[in-house]
């Protein structure tokens, strides 16, 4: 069975210069979609593009900034194809105690994270209309649905994705557009490696401490979360299948919140 029972589809992923989403493109390109690789970086959206093609796949890459209404407006307008296919990736952490936290860095983080999410859907959202056909799928986090401490933005935002991804649900229900929510635990990329770090020395614990402990010991699985597993459930969100299930969470916790 490959990744995704459908037509080919056109797919936006923000976020997609490096980690998850340059993960989840990869994925969905090999099965035969076209790519709409954006990042805040236009250098890095160029270079998982370029790879995509340069493994038989279709792909285009675009600076975007999800905070800013030209942003998305400019590289809408330039687009050769309709966007079927949101992926609401894009994200950044930053880990201090809220009395440290610099509010500059706290509204930044709710900024690309949620309001971002709202402002790329409420654009893309017509179009999808039009063509009775959408798929809109945000990657939450396992602290879309728990708490750390030292997080309070980061979780602040991921806690909202699933309010919001509830009322869009409702908003398109007479339509074959649905929106969803993936919560995994920790995905290795350079961003939680960059966490290790931050974690080991706001904790005082050395950084293998922080990967055992805090982590992985949460999950019975103890693994992280592959770029596979996420492709995979995305797939299937954008499948005919999944036509029914909209405004949900997926977890992917390695069994974290059912203890």
């Amino acid at each position: 069975m490959t990744l995704a029972s459908t037509s080919p589809r056109c797919i936006l992923v923000t976020g997609a210069g490096s980690g998850i989403g340059a993960g989840i493109a990869h994925a969905l390109a090999q099965e035969g979609h076209h790519l709409v690789v954006t990042d805040l970086s236009a250098d890095a959206a160029t270079v998982v593009a370029r790879a995509i093609r340069d493994a038989g796949g279709s792909a285009e890459a675009h600076r975007l900034d999800v905070t800013s209404d030209a942003s998305v407006a400019g590289v809408l307008a330039v687009l050769g194809r309709p966007v079927d296919v949101l992926v609401n990736n894009a994200g950044l952490q930053h880990v201090a105690k809220i009395e440290d936290f610099p509010m500059e860095k706290w509204d930044l983080l709710v900024q690309v994270m949620l309001v971002g999410v709202a402002r790329l859907s409420r654009a893309l959202l017509p179009g999808m209309r039009e063509r009775g056909f959408g798929r809109i799928v945000n990657i939450g986090s396992i602290h879309s649905l728990v708490a750390s401490p030292f997080k309070s933005a980061y979780v602040a935002a991921k806690h909202g994705l699933l309010g919001f991804s509830k009322v869009i649900a409702l908003e398109t229900a007479d339509t074959d557009i649905t929106i969803n929510t993936i919560c995994p635990t920790y995905v290795k990329t350079p961003l939680v490696d960059k966490q290790i770090a931050d974690q080991a020395r706001t904790r005082g614990i050395p950084e293998a401490q922080v990967v055992s402990d805090v982590m992985l010991k949460p999950m019975p699985k103890g693994v992280f979360i592959t770029f596979e597993e996420l492709a995979g459930i995305t797939a299937f969100l954008m499948s005919p299948t999944a036509r029914n299930i909209t405004g949900h969470t997926i977890d992917v916790d390695g069994g974290w919140t059912v203890q």
